[in-house]
């Protein structure tokens, strides 16, 4: 049986993390700098636990501004240290929840330079071995950012999106540009079933490039977050796809 494992932002203050909750397998939870504070990350951390679903920490630029969507040309050390910090933060909090850390999703701008930047994928994913080397750090499939910490010895999840598009490099169409997001429902469960059971998506000029899902973002911001959440976990099972936190269990 094919397994995928689901996961959104959340803690960002939107307003629908209960809703979600329930149709998604990892919770990437927003660390203070680009959304959320103390007592956004425990409720969230707490909806996860009712839910069993994995806890992961969401690090970003210190941007609130701009939700950390802007990107911010620093040095390699200082990033390194901004996801410490976050992650420092996010796992007191966890383990007076009495729960686990499980993996770690840059955010936005952080995430995009990551992808195509070896020296911020290397500062991340080293930031994230010295912290805990038994945490699994999501990148975006097909890009430079799988590699730095592959060869780190870190473990990876390769993550595809239901809800954006993609440039023929594999790369995300920029929020900047038209069609970065996709607001019809039946095409991101198009979408998503295409890179789980093909393991291919198709680019908004009509080519078919190769994929690796390992886990899938739903964006919890998004217009339609809540029914795109609920219709594809609903349209994965009934095509047989198993559901479940990467690598399968969470902890694992």
């Amino acid at each position: 049986m094919l397994t995928i494992d689901i996961n959104c932002d959340m803690g960002e203050g939107v307003g629908n993390d209960e809703a979600i909750m329930p149709f998604i397998s990892s919770a990437n939870i927003a660390c203070g700098y680009h959304a959320g504070d103390e007592g956004t990350m425990r409720h969230t951390i707490q909806l996860a636990l009712q839910n069993n679903v994995a806890i992961g920490a969401h690090p970003s630029f210190f941007d609130k501004k701009n939700f950390g969507r802007v990107e911010m040309n620093l040095p390699a050390d200082e990033i390194y240290d901004l996801v410490i910090l976050q992650l420092r933060t996010i796992d007191k909090i966890i383990k007076e929840e009495e729960a686990k850390l499980h993996h770690v999703k840059p955010h936005g701008a952080l995430y995009n330079m990551a992808a195509k930047n070896p020296k911020i994928a290397l500062a991340i994913a080293q930031a994230v071995k010295d912290f805990d080397d038994e945490l699994i750090l999501f990148v975006l499939s097909g890009s430079d950012s799988k590699n730095v910490p592959d060869e780190l010895g870190l473990r990876t999840a390769n993550e595809v999106f239901a809800d954006r598009t993609y440039q023929d490099d594999g790369s995300l169409t920029p929020r900047s540009q038209a069609n970065a997001l996709i607001e019809d429902e039946e095409q991101a469960m198009g979408q998503a079933l295409q890179m789980i059971k093909e393991k291919t998506v198709t680019t908004l000029t009509g080519k078919t490039i190769s994929v690796v899902a390992d886990t899938i973002c739903i964006h919890g911001d998004g217009s339609h977050a809540v029914q795109f959440a609920k219709a594809i976990n609903e349209k994965l099972k009934m095509e047989g796809v198993s559901i479940k936190s990467f690598p399968g269990q969470i902890g694992s």
